[in-house]
């Protein structure tokens, strides 16, 4: 692998010079807090039979979510759409990464179908990067979101997306479809950036959600999330929540980063719960709707309770 395409020394940098040289190393005890239930009961197990049967790919698997066997079992999943391999190499990130091949123009209506047959209240659509794509891949959204309200109508639907490079007819092309739940996440404050998010830019990201807002007109809650254990500062947490609600995102996750590999970015520290708990009431205080922030919270987790807490006045379920 070159340099340049290294998750852990991005651009062959020196990460240290960022992060600073006191890392957790990979293998290690982590704190008692991270334990969950390994994944396997009934539910998980009929949720994987279903996704296997129709060729879909999710998020829980590709990202290697901690919460995978919690979420299988209440029958949410999040669908990752476009494929399992990304144009972009995030330092943080578990999905793999090279040019892509997928194209599935019938995707949208198995991933509908599958939505249905799982009965779903609210389903979560996200996707690998496509900057190879002259839309960027704003087009199978799209399509999921039309076949979804055609086979599952009673089911909300939250679309998880890339930046689109930051062009505007891909996002507005999502938004004139009008999923109930935008997000988008910054993931990480804009100084770890060149290390964590190479190709990507915070300013660009918040302009993003601010479009989708202004192009939702009301219908459409934004929503946004960031992880911790990089070598922030609580005050760059603020900042960056700061920024975000001036853009106005109005729902916000924060969960713990934890390291796939070694050739991954080094965790910094773990994040205490109570910190977690600081976290979220001090994003509350600037306006937020709703915050979910804990060790284990991932943008998806329990997305439906995040949608009937940080609904704006007037929205109703479809």
């Amino acid at each position: 692998m070159s340099a340049t395409r290294s998750r852990s020394k991005p651009g062959g940098m020196d990460v240290v010079s960022v992060l600073g040289a006191e890392v957790r190393p990979l293998r290690e005890r982590k704190p008692p807090w991270f334990k969950v239930p390994a994944p396997g009961g009934e539910g998980y197990r009929r949720l994987g039979e279903l996704i296997r049967s129709e060729g879909l790919h999710t998020v829980c698997q590709e990202a290697a979510c901690p919460n995978v066997g919690e979420c299988w079992e209440r029958g949410t999943a999040t669908f990752m759409i476009l494929g399992d391999t990304c144009t972009r190499r995030c330092g943080f990130c578990n999905v793999k990464t090279g040019r892509p091949t997928w194209n599935d123009p019938l995707e949208p209506a198995r991933v509908a179908r599958a939505i249905a047959r799982m009965g779903l209240r609210h389903a979560v659509i996200t996707s690998v990067d496509r900057d190879d794509l002259p839309d960027k891949g704003a087009s199978a959204f799209v399509g999921v979101i039309r076949q979804v309200r055609r086979q599952a109508p009673g089911c909300l639907v939250e679309v998880l997306t890339p930046d689109f490079q930051g062009q505007e007819m891909p996002l507005a092309k999502v938004i004139a479809e009008r999923p109930d739940v935008f997000n988008h996440n910054v993931e990480v404050v804009p100084r770890l950036y060149p290390v964590a998010r190479r190709g990507s830019e915070f300013r660009r990201s918040c302009r993003v959600l601010r479009l989708a807002g202004e192009l939702g007109e009301g219908e459409v809650i934004t929503k946004s999330g960031l992880m911790v254990g990089l070598g922030e500062s609580h005050e760059e947490l603020l900042d960056a929540f700061g920024a975000l609600r001036e853009s106005g995102v109005e729902v916000l996750t924060v969960g713990q980063y934890l390291r796939p590999s070694e050739q991954h970015l080094p965790v910094v520290r773990y994040w205490h719960p109570e910190e977690f708990a600081r976290l979220e009431r001090d994003a509350l205080a600037l306006g937020f709707r709703h915050v979910a922030s804990g060790p284990l919270v991932r943008s998806s987790y329990h997305a439906d309770e995040h949608v009937v807490l940080g609904a704006p006045a007037g929205a109703t379920a479809r």
